[in-house]
């Protein structure tokens, strides 16, 4: 088992997300991975290939939120995450909000398991 988070919140998401987007979503999200590792970035996001694309720069960005939140302040909700994950992939497409949503939960089960 890896012990990257990034890793782990983007398959746990790709998993949930498979019912709905498709089987075939979890090996775009290792195929993401795999590009990720050797740092590529895709140039869209919501076709169906890209999709795992999307997935990993999410639990990327999510991970960096939660990791550099200020520990005097109260753990990160979703809604704190959200907004910045959007802002800095630039994402305004609504229909990639159930996305985005199943990523940042993932990432936030998984940092609560680390403590």
């Amino acid at each position: 088992m890896t012990t990257d988070p990034i890793s782990r919140s983007a398959r746990a998401a790709a998993r949930r997300l498979a019912e709905t987007h498709g089987a075939a979503l979890e090996p775009q999200v290792e195929a993401a991975l795999y590009a990720r590792a050797r740092d590529q970035r895709p140039t869209q996001y919501l076709d169906p290939v890209a999709l795992g694309s999307l997935i990993v720069s999410v639990a990327t960005l999510a991970w960096t939120v939660i990791t550099d939140w200020p520990p005097t302040r109260p753990r990160p909700t979703r809604e704190d995450i959200k907004p910045t994950v959007k802002d800095e992939l630039n994402i305004d497409d609504p229909s990639a909000d159930e996305v985005i949503d199943v990523v940042v939960d993932e990432s936030l089960k998984d940092a609560e398991e680390e403590e």
